[in-house]
C-alpha cells in the first residue's frame, strides 16, 4: 500500500462516498479565512504572489529551449512573467520517456501522489487565488474560490472516480472451469491497467484550474503522462500547479516529466502542433465550438474530450416571488461579467407577460425590473468590481459595443471604474433577428418575447439541441409547465434549474454532486467528472496461464 495513500485514505474514503450519494461535501473550504488557512494564509499568499513578479518562473528540470511569457493582468497589475518553453517535439518525448515508469506504477501510488498534490495545492490556495485574479479578470473571492477549492474538488472528484473505476474488479483471478470426469481446467489471471500515453490538457483563459484539473487528474490517475498547455494570457495558475506535482512526483522517485508545461504566446502559438502529434493519446479541451471542431478534425484516433460554446437561457413563465426572481438572475447575470460558460445569454419571457406575486407583469416590466435589479448590484464601484471582475479579453468588449445593434436597448452597459469592465448589456429582441441564437460571450443579455410560455420552452431547449447550452433556468408556478420543461431540457441534453432565488445561482455547479456539461449537445462531449469521461483513459490487458499443483 502507497505510503502517501495511507496518509490520505479517510479523505480518499470520503470522496467515493461523496460520489455514489452526491450529497454535499467537500475537504477543501472555500471560505478564504484565516482560522482555516491559518493566520497568516492571506498575507503569505500575497507576498508569495508580489515575489513571483518580473521574474523568471521556476520549474527545476523541466525541459527548456527558451522562456516566454505574455500574460497581461486585465486589472492593470504589470506581471512581468515568463516561463521555460520548449518545442512540442520535446515535450512530447520527454513525456513518453516518462510513461513507462508513471504507467507502472501501482494504482495506489498514483493515486497517493495526487491526493498529497491536491493537499499541498489547497494550502496554496491564497497564492493560486492571486494568480487566477490576475491571469482570468476575476475579483479575488471568485479566484480564489474558482481557482483554489473548487478547482481541487473537481481534480479530487477525477481521482476518486478514476480510483473507483480501476478498482471495480479484481486485479488477479484463480478461474476453474469443470471438466465432468476430467480434471478441472485451471488458470491463474491477472489483469493490468494499460493507460493510452500522452494526454494533452488544452485549458481557457478564464476558468483555468477549474476547468483543467478534471482531465488533468483523471488522465493521471489512470496511468497517462500529461502536457498542460495553458492558454498563454493564463499561464501562472497551471505552472504553480505543474510545479507542485513535479515535486510530489519527484519526492516519491517518479519522473518528473510525468507532467509537462507546454507554455507559449499568442503569436507563436503551439497547440495546433501538440494536438497534431502522433504520441499524444487523449486531449481535454475547454474553449470554442470553431477550435473544438478543428482539434476533432486533426487529433487523429485520440481520444477528445471538450467543453465547447453553447447558449444559456432563461425562461420565464411565472414566479411567487418576483422581486427575488429579479435579484437572483440580475446577479447570475453580472457574475464575472458573464464570462462563464454557465452564465445565462438569453432570457425568453412571453410577450404578453407573466403572472407574479406582484400582479401582472409585461414583457417590459419584467426586464425593467431585471435591469433595476442589475442597476442596485453595480450602483457601488467597489461592490459592482466585486461581482463583475474585470474583461479577460478586450474582444469581450468590442462585442458588447457590437451588440447593441442586436435590438431595443432595455439596459447599457457600463463600467465599473476598476480594470477593463463592462456591466450588462440587455437588449430585447425585435423583427426577425437571430443574433440572440449564437454565443455572445460576456455580458450581453438578450430578452426574447414568445408567442406563449409553452412556445418559451420550447424555443429554449430546441435552441440548446441545435447549438448547445450548459445550463438552463426555468421560473414558473404551473406544474404542468415545470414538467414540460423537463422534458424538454433533459431531451436536449441540459442540466435545468427550477424556481432558484436566495444564494444558489444557475452559474454554480457543484463538484461530487452536479454533472458538469452532460456530453448530450454540442455544448460538449463529457462529462466532469462521470465515469465515461475517466473509464477510456485506461485499458484492463490479461496475463493468464495454466496453474499447476
Amino acid at each position: 500500500m502507497s505510503r502517501l495513500l495511507d496518509r490520505h485514505r479517510e479523505m480518499l474514503d470520503d470522496a467515493l462516498n461523496a460520489i455514489r450519494t452526491r450529497e454535499f461535501w467537500t475537504p477543501f473550504p472555500e471560505v478564504p479565512s484565516g482560522k482555516i488557512y491559518g493566520e497568516t494564509a492571506r498575507e503569505d499568499g500575497e507576498s508569495s504572489f508580489s515575489a513571483l513578479l518580473g521574474k523568471p518562473f521556476d520549474l527545476p528540470g523541466h525541459p527548456e529551449e527558451s522562456r516566454l511569457g505574455a500574460e497581461v493582468s486585465p486589472w492593470g497589475l504589470e506581471l512581468g512573467l515568463s516561463y521555460p518553453a520548449a518545442s512540442p517535439e520535446t515535450l512530447v518525448a520527454a513525456s513518453e520517456n516518462a510513461s513507462p515508469e508513471w504507467s507502472s506504477a501501482p494504482v495506489e501510488t498514483r493515486v497517493g501522489i495526487l491526493l498529497e498534490a491536491l493537499v499541498r495545492l489547497n494550502r496554496q490556495s491564497f497564492l493560486i487565488g492571486h494568480a487566477t485574479q490576475h491571469t482570468t479578470g476575476q475579483a479575488f473571492p471568485m479566484a480564489f474560490q474558482a481557482g483554489g477549492p473548487h478547482a481541487q474538488d473537481r481534480g479530487l472528484e477525477a481521482v476518486a472516480t478514476a480510483y473507483a473505476e480501476m478498482t471495480s474488479v479484481a486485479g488477479t483471478a484463480l478461474w476453474e472451469k469443470p471438466q465432468g470426469k476430467h480434471a478441472p481446467i485451471v488458470l491463474e489471471k491477472h489483469w493490468r491497467i494499460v493507460p493510452r500515453g500522452v494526454a494533452l490538457t488544452i485549458c481557457c483563459n478564464t476558468f483555468p484550474t477549474w476547468n483543467g484539473y478534471p482531465g488533468l487528474f483523471a488522465s493521471l490517475a489512470t496511468g497517462n503522462t500529461v502536457i498542460v498547455k495553458p492558454h498563454p494570457m493564463a499561464i501562472l495558475p497551471l505552472a504553480i500547479t505543474v510545479k507542485v506535482l513535479r515535486e510530489v512526483l519527484a519526492e516519491e522517485g517518479l519522473p518528473a516529466d510525468t507532467v509537462l508545461l507546454a507554455a507559449d504566446e499568442p503569436e507563436a502559438p503551439v497547440t495546433k502542433q501538440l494536438v497534431e502529434a502522433r504520441d499524444v493519446r487523449i486531449v481535454d479541451f475547454t474553449g470554442s465550438s470553431t477550435f473544438g471542431s478543428w482539434i476533432r478534425s486533426h487529433a487523429g484516433d485520440a481520444l477528445v474530450f471538450t467543453e465547447e460554446t453553447g447558449v444559456n437561457s432563461v425562461v420565464v413563465t411565472g414566479t411567487d416571488a418576483f422581486a427575488a426572481m429579479c435579484a437572483n438572475l440580475a446577479f447570475s447575470i453580472a457574475l464575472y461579467s458573464g464570462q462563464m460558460c454557465t452564465s445565462p445569454q438569453n432570457i425568453y419571457v412571453p410577450k404578453n407577460g407573466i403572472e407574479t406575486d406582484e400582479g401582472h407583469k409585461s414583457f417590459d416590466e419584467v426586464l425593467s425590473a431585471i435591469a433595476a435589479a442589475v442597476d442596485a448590484l453595480t450602483a457601488d464601484p467597489k461592490q459592482a468590481a466585486g461581482i463583475c471582475g474585470a474583461i479577460v479579453n478586450p474582444a469581450t468588449i468590442e462585442r458588447v459595443a457590437g451588440a447593441r445593434s442586436s435590438g431595443r436597448v432595455l439596459r447599457d452597459s457600463g463600467e465599473t471604474g476598476s480594470g477593463r469592465s463592462a456591466t450588462p448589456l440587455i437588449i430585447a429582441i425585435e423583427g426577425d433577428t437571430k443574433r440572440h441564437e449564437d454565443e455572445c460571450f460576456g455580458p450581453v443579455v438578450f430578452a426574447v418575447p414568445a408567442e406563449t410560455a409553452e412556445a418559451a420552452i420550447d424555443a429554449a431547449a430546441g435552441l440548446a439541441r441545435r447549438k448547445g447550452a450548459i445550463t438552463a433556468a426555468l421560473y414558473a408556478t404551473d406544474q404542468t409547465l415545470i414538467d414540460r420543461a423537463a422534458q424538454a431540457f433533459a431531451r436536449a441534453g441540459v442540466n435545468l434549474s427550477v424556481n432558484l432565488t436566495g444564494n444558489i445561482y444557475v452559474n454554480q455547479s457543484a463538484a461530487f454532486s452536479d454533472f458538469h456539461v452532460t456530453g448530450a449537445n454540442p455544448a460538449g462531449n463529457a462529462s466532469l467528472t462521470d465515469t465515461a469521461f475517466v473509464a477510456p483513459r485506461f485499458r484492463r490487458v490479461m496475463i493468464r496461464w495454466p496453474k499447476t499443483a
